[in-house]
């Protein structure tokens, strides 16, 4: 039987607790007023944090028993590629990257603008690994990969030959 901290998931754990404390530094940080933050800004962020919300939400939903925090696959997990998982391979990140930017925005604080930054490397390395596993483990990841970006949707301008 082998140790199941052998196939990474020490380390897997580890990033998931950076992503954690990033989040609750995040969270917990004051406002400041590094930046005036006019009234059209505050609204556009608004929005912004209630969509990645929602996002977040709606893909954890999607997900369902395959949902994980770690960026190793569920055992028993099966590859999703409807729902949000349509326009984006990552909606759970895209959800929170909006959720973190929109309020670093609206908070008028570097510090919060800087954290959300470093959320956006860790996100970006953490589905990179993820995306490896997923590579090994379905024959279809990566026409899947091809053709859903990882976190912003594409505009899809549908052309119809005559």
């Amino acid at each position: 039987m082998t140790d199941h901290w052998d196939d990474g998931r020490l380390l897997a754990v580890g990033v998931v607790a950076v992503q954690a404390g990033l989040l609750l530094v995040f969270f917990l940080a004051p406002r400041r007023h590094d930046w005036p933050v006019p009234g059209w800004l505050a609204a556009a962020g608004s929005v912004v944090i209630v969509a990645g919300a929602g996002v977040l939400l709606v893909a954890a939903l999607n997900l369902g028993p395959s949902l994980t925090a770690l960026p190793t696959p569920a055992r028993r997990a099966t590859l999703r590629t409807g729902g949000l998982y349509r326009f984006v391979r990552h909606p759970i990140y895209s959800g929170l990257l909006a959720l973190v930017f929109g309020g670093a925005v609206t908070s008028g604080s570097v510090v919060k603008l800087g954290i959300a930054a470093v959320l956006l490397g860790l996100l970006s390395r953490k589905a990179a690994w993820e995306e490896r596993m997923l590579r090994r483990r379905y024959v279809g990841y990566d026409d899947y990969a091809r053709r859903v970006p990882r976190f912003v949707p594409q505009l899809r301008h549908s052309r119809r030959d005559p």
